[in-house]
């Protein structure tokens, strides 16, 4: 027979008499992990190897003093399965808020055990933490947040678009800054709600998926910076240091009590326009940081089994991600909870796949060393729920852990391709030695994929994201301009592989503005046209600055929120963006699921200047290739001269087939100003005939029937 005691409590309600609160409650179950409401109760579940004493701490929502808690503790003998302390409360009560205290060893030397009964803990399964508008005060650790989730919604019968990922454009964007400039135009700026708003746009530009920022719990104010010049302490913004790996960001929501129906409200309508959701997960730290750090939930639950320590006497945190800790992906107590984390994602709130960051230590072993075969990374990737998702990696980490290419073997990973960025930026910078790697990139990037039977769809080509400097400000600044975050210009990376276009910064020069522009164009061509997956973003594809600011995880303000004015101001680079876009979709040889043939009959032909002469020397920077479209449509030339002056002549090779003609499509250095129909089709070459491409330019021609 299950334990059963009755408790009485008394609670104090302001403005009413004593009350005389009931309880009783039973054993429970060990599982599901979390809360499970059943007809009679609900039953709570805390994994703690380690502790010696688990308390339940309640606190209904009339109440508003911390005195006013109700705590019951758990009995070793029967509220415990192994490691689980489990309890099922019988109440028709829903309306509370909940957490736990546990008790047991604080020895960090010895046993790198830190338990504090004085902090009340977040449960790790908790989907749902007290609301709060963002930049609220964050609770603090005398008072439970966690509370139970109504998840009743209207799907309207939605289902997983399943986009095959060779016709995937990505579209990275932060759900705050996205809408929270007053030049949205938006009736909820900076919510789940304001993208909604957006959404004709983003099917206007043609992208498949949106690949939100961390849309998980986290205190945007545990920055300790200061902005310099008004003294202000500044914001975690970008949120990649989360409290919760299952809770959802109630600062996003317009309504913070009402944040599932809101952001179940925008993957419906972005799935209704045929857009895929890809969330950025951060299993790799916590916000919890290094012992000085602030104890939120899992250091105080069991800190030797969720976290890397040192095997030795000091038991500090082994610290892969830069962040002063690193969680134990692969403990199979943590593996079993990141699976379970990843379903309740995709079952519950209907995401289509994810963005691991820093992903390379999911295959860290509990010494940090990497192994060959990491269960983690399997188990994403062979779980039965997630087969249908996308799974990309950030396949590196702040130790210096570098796997793009080798990540992992299993064709169901994408990565992101931090190679591609790289030898992009490499020949727009002018750099020598960068046509054969770019090259490479524009193919496919078979050196990193081939071998393993993979495809170019591993390869999730990107030139920017959140992370380093805009594409405006990659051909802007040479220099990272990093004083505003507070730490003396010494954050962010210093190598950034970029031109600043003649003149750093901010200029009226219209030369140095064509010349950006030009820039902007040949980049943005280079990416959606070469194979693999595009991913863009935010506001790249309008000339969006961040004024030299590479590092702006802490800035929430105009120099991080889209500005829309720019759409309408560089609207020659928007309808740019567009128009590459629809060229990828329409045309099936730029989304090439297998690597080229290159055997008797091959299907790229690269040149130099010269039809048939190939130079890959260091000193060479202009490239052509042809690609045959064979019966799956035209066949294409493109053109491109990465000197920083000078204008170079290619000779056309004969274009494939009988009585064709090339009929130049696209030149970037086209001024487009007053023109915005940048894909024109107005002049013909005949064969043999030469065509001259600007410095930094790329021209592309499409073959046609005479």
């Amino acid at each position: 027979m299950p334990h059963c005691v009755t408790i009485s409590i008394i609670v104090i309600i302001p403005d009413m008499s004593k009350q005389k609160i009931f309880f009783s409650f039973e054993r429970g179950f060990p599982l599901p992990g979390g809360t499970m409401i059943l007809e009679n109760g609900i039953n709570f579940t805390i994994f703690s190897r380690h502790a010696t004493a688990v308390t339940l701490v309640l606190q209904l929502a009339e109440a508003g003093n911390p005195s006013e808690l109700i705590e019951i503790a758990l009995d070793p003998a029967t509220n415990r399965t192994g490691d689980i302390w489990h309890i099922l409360l019988i109440t028709t009560e829903r309306n509370f808020c909940y957490g736990y205290r546990m008790d047991g060893a604080r020895d960090i030397e010895e046993k790198g055990l830190i338990y504090d009964t004085k902090q009340i803990l977040l449960d790790p399964f908790c989907q749902n933490i007290k609301g709060r508008h963002w930049g609220a005060p964050s609770p603090g650790t005398d008072v439970p947040v966690c509370k139970l989730s109504d998840h009743d919604f209207d799907w309207q019968n939605d289902r997983p678009l399943k986009t095959p990922m060779v016709d995937s454009v990505i579209y990275e964007l932060h759900v705050r800054g996205f809408t929270k400039d007053s030049s949205s135009q938006v009736q909820h700026p900076g919510t789940y709600l304001g993208v909604i708003e957006k959404i004709p746009y983003l099917k206007e530009l043609g992208i498949t998926a949106v690949e939100l920022m961390p849309v998980m719990e986290w205190d945007e104010n545990d920055n300790v910076f200061f902005d310099p010049k008004s003294g202000e302490r500044l914001k975690n913004y970008w949120g990649y240091n989360p409290i919760s790996f299952c809770a959802l960001k109630s600062g996003f929501a317009a309504n913070p009590n009402q944040h599932f129906k809101e952001f179940k409200t925008m993957v419906r309508s972005l799935h209704q326009a045929g857009i895929e959701v890809i969330l950025d997960m951060v299993y790799n730290h916590t916000g919890e940081g290094g012992y000085d750090g602030k104890t939120t939930s899992f250091r105080g639950i069991d800190n030797s089994i969720y976290y890397l320590l040192a095997h030795d006497h000091t038991h500090q945190y082994l610290n892969y991600s830069g962040c002063g800790n690193t969680f134990n992906c692969n403990h199979p107590v943590v593996r079993e909870f990141i699976r379970e984390s990843l379903r309740y994602w995709v079952m519950e709130m209907h995401v289509d796949g994810f963005r691991f960051d820093l992903a390379s230590i999911l295959g860290r072993d509990s010494n940090g060393e990497v192994l060959s075969n990491p269960p983690m990374i399997e188990m994403i990737a062979q779980d039965p729920i997630l087969r249908d998702t996308k799974i990309i990696a950030e396949a590196w980490d702040a130790a210096g852990l570098y796997q793009v290419g080798s990540f992992s073997r299993d064709s169901r990973w994408a990565e992101w391709n931090g190679k591609f960025r790289d030898d992009i930026r490499s020949f727009m910078a002018g750099h020598s030695n960068s046509i054969a790697n770019l090259a490479t990139r524009i193919a496919g990037s078979s050196d990193l994929y081939q071998s393993s039977a993979r495809t170019p769809c591993n390869s999730v080509n990107f030139i920017t994201s959140h992370d380093g400097f805009t594409l405006y400000d990659l051909v802007s600044y040479e220099t990272k301009h990093n004083v505003n975050n507070g730490e003396e210009n010494r954050d962010g990376d210093n190598h950034n592989i970029s031109w600043n276009s003649g003149v750093e910064g901010g200029s009226n020069d219209p030369n140095i503005i064509a010349m950006r522009h030009r820039r902007i164009r040949t980049f943005s061509l280079l990416l959606i046209l070469s194979q693999g997956v595009p991913m863009i973003t935010a506001g790249d594809e309008f000339g969006r600055t961040q004024q030299g600011n590479n590092n702006s995880w802490c800035q929430d303000n105009a120099e991080n929120w889209i500005d829309w004015d720019l759409a309408r101001q560089n609207n020659d680079l928007l309808q740019f963006f567009k128009k590459c876009i629809a060229l990828r979709k329409n045309n099936p040889i730029f989304r090439r699921r297998n690597f080229f043939d290159h055997k008797i009959n091959p299907e790229i032909i690269w040149q130099s200047l010269q039809p048939g002469v190939e130079d890959w020397s260091s000193d060479c920077h202009t490239l052509a290739f042809l690609l045959k479209g064979n019966a799956q449509g035209p066949d294409f030339l493109i053109m491109l001269n990465g000197q920083r002056t000078g204008t170079v002549e290619f000779t056309l090779p004969q274009a494939p087939g009988q009585d064709r003609l090339w009929e130049q499509i696209i030149d970037t250095a086209q001024d487009t100003s007053d023109d915005f129909n940048v894909i024109h089709g107005n002049q013909k070459h005949q064969k043999k005939s030469a065509v001259q491409v600007k410095a930094m330019a790329t021209v592309v021609l499409r073959s046609k029937k005479e």
